[in-house]
């Protein structure tokens, strides 16, 4: 990934562009979300996260329509929900989706949870959605690499993008090596543990020697890492120091500082317990 400013991009498996920084919006409500929303676009970011189990996407669709930047330059992401997978039903989520968001398409559509039983005909249905166009690009969230042999061998399109909890904490580096090597575009939810990242003593020594928040360690990490990130907040100046990542670099002796924090710990559940 090359590292450039706001305005960058990473190019995915089939061309898509997808920009590297974004904003999540996990546990907003919609009465908050025009406010971050409008912040974020005000500042320049061009990529928001959401998902139908949010129960914002409603709330987003509104506040991308009232603000000033066209449709066409904001990648909007969505998830379709566990209890919605299976072929016909997720095409009908789908459809829920793009209505409530008041769009005709999505530049990104994943699969929420590798639900068993149901995941391959949820992928089956989201190949269907790519190949109408109604979707830009197609991938998958809280796959580990067993779930995603299962897809590539069943499938006709290889996932595009997957999205993991990853962080200090998680980093989960042979899956990300497995997605490097099958050009599946690694993406970070959580990247701030919740906040338990501003706990972490290295964080606070290297925030020090950087003269850098612990937040915006932590994004840089994930950036050079070639992980896509969308930190999640509903404060303007939180959602404008997320983006003030761009006129340092992490030596690669901190970098690796950084891997070692790694212990497994996830805060979210196992994607083999869904």
């Amino acid at each position: 990934m090359k590292i450039s400013n706001l305005k960058g991009t990473v190019e995915l498996s089939n061309g898509t562009q997808m920009p590297y920084l974004g904003l999540g919006v996990f546990q907003t409500p919609n009465e908050q979300i025009k406010d971050a929303v409008h912040a974020e676009l005000d500042f320049g970011y061009r990529h928001i996260d959401t998902a139908a189990f949010y129960e914002n996407e409603d709330g987003l669709g509104d506040a991308i329509k009232s603000h000033s930047v066209p449709r066409n330059e904001i990648f909007i992401t969505s998830k379709v929900w566990n209890s919605d997978q299976g072929y016909d039903e997720t095409i009908k989520a789908f459809n829920q989706s793009l209505e409530k968001l008041q769009t005709d398409y999505l530049d990104l559509y994943l699969v929420h949870w590798p639900v068993k039983g149901k995941y391959a005909e949820t992928w089956r249905a989201l190949e269907t959605l790519y190949e109408e166009g109604r979707v830009k690009a197609i991938g998958v969230s809280n796959f580990l690499q067993h779930h995603l042999e299962d897809i590539m061998e069943s499938g006709k399109i290889v996932p595009m993008v997957n999205q993991m909890e990853f962080h200090p904490h998680l980093v989960q580096q042979d899956l990300i090596d497995f997605c490097k090597k099958h050009n599946i575009q690694y993406e970070a939810w959580s990247p701030l543990i919740q906040g338990k990242a501003f706990e972490i003593d290295l964080l606070k020594d290297l925030s020090k020697k950087y003269k850098k928040s612990i937040a915006q360690i932590v994004l840089r990490w994930d950036l050079q890492k070639g992980v896509v990130t969308i930190p999640k907040s509903v404060k303007k100046n939180r959602i404008e120091e997320n983006a003030s990542i761009f006129d340092f670099e992490i030596s690669e002796e901190d970098m690796k500082r950084i891997d070692a924090l790694d212990c497994d710990g996830r805060i979210g559940p196992h994607p083999d317990n869904i």
